[in-house]
């Protein structure tokens, strides 16, 4: 994959407490309930996590607090009622507008490294008939990473400045990617400390979760194992109207061809599994011009990237309808065949 620019910054929180005085601020407290040792600690409960993490974002906490934190709960990852804290605490900070809701969110946030975002032609194929489709992502770390931001010219797809311009562009185009920092610039440098400490940050499960405009269906991508159920379980507690989430190529929301995958939805408080088949095609080699995408398009023979999106708007179609795969899959390949009309 060509080398892409990335904007890469040092996380600096609002002011904080001195850290150097012996008097133990409150966030010292939930240190304790998740780092007090393997019989003395525990996770933390959906109102401690919300708590937690508003101190977070609002600057009562030293560097080092924000740092510990992170990378306790990152060694035995975060539980679903702890993710669900987490995204109320942001959500809770956030300013939505009024007016236009997609029908589909959608976060990119990994970015690809083997392959280039074939999602991106089933994102189009779906705005192209009609439905509204809002993505949001960041550009992460790693320069050898194809990030959606950097891809979406080549299809000629919208970038928006704030959740204002997204609702626009969605009025007129049917899809828009709106940047994290847009909109919370707060948790997108939150993300960054992934640069300084070498771990994911546990905030990746709640910058999908978001649903800034609240579209009836949340697609996420993940590239762990088990962080589906996560999601899924998540989605359930957060009272979400419907989420899809899945293992995707590189941990973004785009299904292999070649390999069968679980797709784990939660549906108004229901949690259900359906195992997509795989199609028999191969990955090819490595692809590095995002300009094939605008190719494959129009039209130009690339039988993996057909199959990967058709597939993913397979997935996406049983997120909402939660239809056999058999019918997702002939839905899928009736769009794709009939994208440019």
């Amino acid at each position: 994959m060509r080398d892409c620019a990335v904007t890469t910054s040092t996380f600096s929180p609002r002011p904080a407490p001195n850290p150097l005085d012996d008097t133990d601020t409150p966030f010292t407290d939930y240190l304790r309930i998740i780092g007090k040792g393997r019989k003395g600690s525990r996770p933390l409960t959906r109102d401690e996590a919300r708590a937690a993490l508003g101190m977070v974002l609002d600057g009562k906490c030293a560097e080092a607090q924000i740092g510990a934190f992170f990378v306790l709960i990152r060694v035995r990852e975060e539980t679903p009622e702890e993710a669900a804290g987490f995204t109320d605490a942001v959500r809770a900070r956030l300013s939505v507008p009024e007016g236009t809701r997609p029908d589909i969110d959608w976060g990119c946030y990994a970015g690809k490294r083997r392959h280039l975002p074939w999602y991106l032609l089933a994102v189009r194929a779906l705005a192209e008939s009609g439905q509204r489709v809002l993505l949001h992502g960041q550009v992460g770390p790693t320069p050898t990473r194809l990030y959606t931001e950097h891809a979406l010219p080549a299809l000629g797809l919208p970038i928006a400045e704030s959740l204002t311009d997204a609702q626009a562009q969605l009025e007129q185009h049917n899809v828009s990617y709106v940047p994290l920092r847009a909109y919370s610039p707060t948790l997108s440098e939150l993300l960054k400390l992934q640069q300084i400490i070498g771990l994911r940050v546990p905030l990746h499960t709640v910058a999908r979760m978001l649903n800034p405009l609240s579209a009836p269906l949340s697609v996420h991508g993940v590239f762990h194992i088990n962080f589906d159920v996560i999601h899924q379980h998540t989605a359930l507690l957060d009272g979400a109207p419907n989420v899809l989430a899945f293992r995707g190529e590189g941990g973004e929301a785009e299904v292999r061809p070649e390999r069968p995958v679980t797709l784990r939805c939660a549906r108004k408080g229901v949690a259900s599994e359906m195992i997509l088949p795989e199609s028999g095609k191969k990955a090819p080699g490595a692809v590095d011009d995002p300009d094939t995408l605008q190719r494959v398009w129009d039209g130009e023979a690339n039988p993996y990237a057909e199959a990967s999106a058709i597939a993913t708007l397979a997935a996406v179609r049983h997120g909402q309808t939660g239809d056999d795969a058999d019918t997702v899959m002939d839905w899928a390949r009736t769009l794709w065949a009939e994208r440019k009309r």
